[in-house]
């Protein structure tokens, strides 16, 4: 891959974590605020509900900005793009749409299929 679609692909990647990180100071500054203190209980039990939704949601960006950041020292390695598995490139078609992979779809779905029938 050449040093502009790395280049681009950094700047994506770097956008995705900027955007998380903004949306947990959000999600921080929002449960820091909010007082908490609803009298009918339906209210609360939806309040609570919403906020561990929310909870769940940042769990799983926490996760994506780990597969961020490996993703941008495969870039500095000069392994970004190409496949954990079997060595090649992976398309940057779907490097666009999923940039932490590591994996090319062909080996994806050969993954995906053994935990189907390993049934989990």
């Amino acid at each position: 891959m050449n040093e502009e679609r790395l280049a681009y692909f950094k700047d994506k990647l770097e956008n995705m974590s900027a955007e998380i990180t903004e949306g947990a100071n959000k999600t921080l500054q929002e449960m820091t605020d909010s007082a908490g203190n609803y009298p009918d209980p339906a209210d609360r039990a939806t309040a609570e509900s919403d906020r561990n939704f929310e909870l769940r949601i940042r769990d799983r960006e926490r996760k994506l900005l780990s597969k961020i950041k490996d993703a941008m020292e495969r870039i500095d390695n000069e392994t970004f793009g190409i496949c954990d598995e079997c060595g090649d490139d992976i398309s940057e078609k779907r490097l666009e749409a999923r940039p932490v992979t590591t994996l090319c779809i062909q080996c994806k779905t050969k993954q995906e299929n053994y935990e189907k029938a390993k049934g989990g």
